[in-house]
């Protein structure tokens, strides 16, 4: 088995049974706002295309499915390795480019083509990537390998069921706009970064604990920006105030946390050879100065890639479409909204006031308790969205159902709160169709039954992380009184039971006399 970096997810894997092309992205994603890093622009694109056997995109974020690469590079007659996802967006956009041979999988139940076995994992929780990720494994029948992207599988015994993993390729940096968004004052701001990249470690690392692979790749991420308005967010920030751990600072964080973790390096064109119980050696196609020069002299890397992709910059701007005038946003807004307000009861609920959203100069009130949207009349509102105007009548005119796959993780906003993170807020912009309200509402409700409790020291609590749903006797980590789930870094107070990262999700808990 052969296996080369394509940047960030992507990964070209050669079997003697197959080749599976897995989450090619090149071109700018979300407004222009995240690039692969390293630069894979001039990787031969057009060749991975051709010669896959099969292709696998595991969600549609932006920085997974790029459409413009499936369409211009990637051959009509490769057979689509498709996840079991509860609507049926990820196979329509790829019919629209042209795709039609699918193969259709039940997720965790692996299948066998051509002496290649496959198997997807896949997630359907609001919190899922877009309503759904997915992780991949394959074994060739002489090596097994997990893709597992930046999905965050809950029960990895099962996957392990699959086969022990001989290569292990999994998300370690941010990809989210939190905390650097935020108004916070800037030492709070500091300190929930340090947090987030705490978290995102000590995910990364119980994952390869608990998959026990031979070799782990750390990919999937970080994402730069090359953009002159976003530029500082690269990296750890100016003065840690961002998530984008690179990968040799995790690399060299995990050999102090597990040194005998045999991890390594995958950059864009890197190969690597496969074979069970021998040596592992990455090729590069780089020297090892311009390796250095990436991670040592990153910002200067960085303006150099700036300058390469500015007509890409230049195009991604001139393609949005002009801010609307005030009463148009409104009436457009309204028209496309209030029907999906209507029928979002756990949602409405669970934000529990109204949110401001400020477009441009026009300030705007999504009322979720009145379930209607209307100018903002000066009320004192819990949550605050700003953006610049051009941004939302593009995706008004787009009719963009996922905003975290467009505004969200473009950064290209402010945000304040009174109080923590509210969940339902961010899961209604995921989640403008009806499909999707109808989709996210049914699964709250379905979520409302009791469960099994387990012990942890000296507190019995339940056993699923009320956020989405992770079994806390794998996940979970008791300091003091404050449990965390490390799959998120959700946080509860046992003696109160008050989940202390976002109201609404409460744990049972009960100290054990």
């Amino acid at each position: 088995m052969r296996v080369t970096g394509l940047g960030h997810a992507g990964l070209f894997i050669e079997t003697a049974a197959g080749s599976v092309l897995c989450d090619p992205w090149v071109n700018p994603a979300f407004f222009g706002s995240w690039f692969p890093f390293p630069d894979n622009s001039d990787l031969d694109w057009p060749h991975y295309g051709r010669a896959a056997d099969y292709l696998y995109v595991s969600h549609l974020h932006r920085d997974h499915f790029d459409a413009e690469n499936l369409r211009r590079n990637v051959s009509k007659d490769v057979t689509v390795l498709l996840p079991a996802f509860a609507t049926d967006e990820l196979e329509s956009e790829l019919r629209a480019l042209g795709f039609t041979d699918f193969l259709r999988t039940r997720t965790g139940v692996p299948v066998e083509r051509d002496g290649l076995r496959i198997m997807i994992t896949a997630l359907t929780g609001p919190g899922d990537g877009p309503i759904g990720d997915s992780a991949l494994s394959l074994d060739d029948g002489r090596m097994v390998l997990l893709n597992q992207n930046d999905a965050h599988p809950l029960a990895v015994q099962d996957i392990r069921e699959f086969g022990e993993v001989d290569a292990y390729f999994l998300q370690f940096s941010g990809a989210i706009w939190h905390p650097m968004v935020y108004d916070f004052p800037d030492a709070a701001k500091k300190e929930f970064a340090a947090r987030k990249r705490q978290g995102q470690f000590d995910r990364a690392l119980t994952y390869i604990d608990a998959v026990g692979a031979a070799q782990v790749f750390p990919n999937a991420g970080p994402a730069c920006f090359l953009d002159d308005d976003l530029f500082d967010l690269n990296g750890t920030g100016l003065d840690g105030e961002s998530i984008f751990v690179d990968q040799r600072e995790f690399l060299g964080k995990l050999a102090a946390a597990r040194p005998d973790v045999s991890a390594h390096l995958l950059l864009p064109g890197t190969e690597v050879e496969l074979t069970r119980n021998g040596p592992c050696k990455p090729s590069h196609r780089f020297s090892q100065q311009e390796i250095d020069r990436v991670f040592e002299d990153k910002r200067g890397y960085l303006r150099d890639y700036a300058e390469r992709q500015r007509p890409a910059l230049a195009a991604e701007k001139a393609s949005r479409t002009p801010a609307l005038a005030p009463d148009r946003l409104l009436a457009e807004l309204k028209q496309w909204w209030e029907p999906l307000l209507a029928r979002a009861d756990r949602i409405c609920e669970g934000v529990g006031g109204p949110a401001r959203f400020n477009v441009g100069e026009t300030s705007l009130v999504i009322d979720f308790p009145a379930r209607e949207v209307r100018f903002w009349a000066g009320e004192r509102c819990r949550y605050t969205l700003s953006t610049a105007g051009d941004l939302i009548a593009t995706n008004i005119v787009r009719r963009e159902i996922d905003w975290s796959n467009s505004l969200l993780l473009s950064l290209r906003f402010s945000a304040s709160r009174v109080g923590p993170y509210n969940e339902f807020l961010y899961v209604f912009f995921k989640c403008l169709s009806q499909e999707r309200i109808d989709y996210v509402e049914n699964y709250y409700e379905a979520g409302d039954g009791e469960e099994d409790d387990i012990k942890i020291e000296d507190w019995q609590v339940q056993r699923r992380c009320p956020h989405l749903r992770a079994d806390l006797s794998r996940f979970g980590q008791l300091d003091g009184d404050v449990l965390t789930c490390t799959l998120h870094g959700w946080r509860y107070d046992l003696p109160t039971g008050r989940c202390l990262t976002a109201d609404g999700h409460d744990i049972r808990a009960a100290r054990i006399e």
